[in-house]
């Protein structure tokens, strides 16, 4: 009677035990950083906690891409083409994770750190329905005239729109765009419009007010959009503004 014995694999367990411990670092880390929002929205984290949340995500990550990449050297050298397919997979998910985070430090460098954004820098349309939510907020319920000059420079070609429509017409198309936009209408006036937007993740909320006044050639709108947190808005606000006067635009067909 002959017994057969199975070679050993080249590397041993090596490979295979770096591969999964990058797969459970990646689990760990998307785990952190999906669940920082939600905590933060269901009130179980503080704001700070679950930034700390975040930072200790993206350091998983790294460490995950880190071992990924031995786990893909290793098993490569040792010609296992199982671990080598998890380790690439591994550093791919990882940079998919960690870009938008990156795109967003790229984006708060190259935008004015400020929260508050008008189409009218000389008398910004002020919140009234929305005033009692602001006081309690920490960012501040009038436009921070210190924002102005920031604002020019950053957004120079961002102003009112005027349109060709009469105003109850102009009025109608806005409501139902800030609608279709998921935002909650907190008022609607003859000539003034005030919705809150809220973001998915973290659950951050932006208040918006829109300003109508008749003119001779139809209606003049104004908008400010302004974060209830933060000191700066990472270009939220002005890109919200501008897409919604474009949006409108095209709605109206002017």
């Amino acid at each position: 009677m002959s017994l057969t014995f199975k070679p050993r694999p080249r590397g041993g367990h090596w490979p295979v035990v770096l591969a999964w411990l990058a797969l459970l670092l990646l689990a760990l880390a998307v785990a952190l950083v999906g669940g920082a929002g939600p905590a933060y929205r269901l009130e179980w984290l503080s704001l700070d906690e679950a930034f700390s949340l975040l930072r200790r995500g993206a350091l998983l990550a790294a460490g995950a891409a880190a071992i990924g990449i031995l786990a893909l050297l290793v098993a490569g050298v040792c010609r296992r083409g199982k671990p080598a397919l998890v380790g690439l997979l591994v550093v791919i998910a990882t940079l998919s994770m960690l870009a938008p985070p990156l795109q967003l430090r790229d984006m708060a460098r190259s935008v004015p750190p400020i929260h508050d954004i008008t189409t009218d820098l000389a008398n910004p349309p002020p919140f009234e329905a929305l005033a009692a939510a602001r006081r309690e907020a920490p960012n501040a319920l009038a436009y921070p005239r210190t924002f102005a000059e920031a604002q020019r420079a950053g957004y120079p070609n961002l102003g009112p729109r005027e349109i060709a429509r009469p105003l109850p017409e102009v009025r109608d198309a806005a409501e139902a765009l800030a609608a279709k936009r998921g935002w909650a209408i907190a008022a609607v006036t003859e000539r003034r419009i005030e919705a809150v937007a809220t973001t998915r993740w973290f659950g951050f909320k932006d208040d918006i007010v829109i300003r109508l006044t008749p003119t001779a050639a139809g209606t003049m709108l104004d908008m400010r959009s302004a974060s209830r947190l933060g000191k700066s808005d990472l270009g939220t606000n002005a890109a919200r503004i501008q897409a919604f006067l474009e949006d409108l635009a095209t709605r109206l067909a002017v």
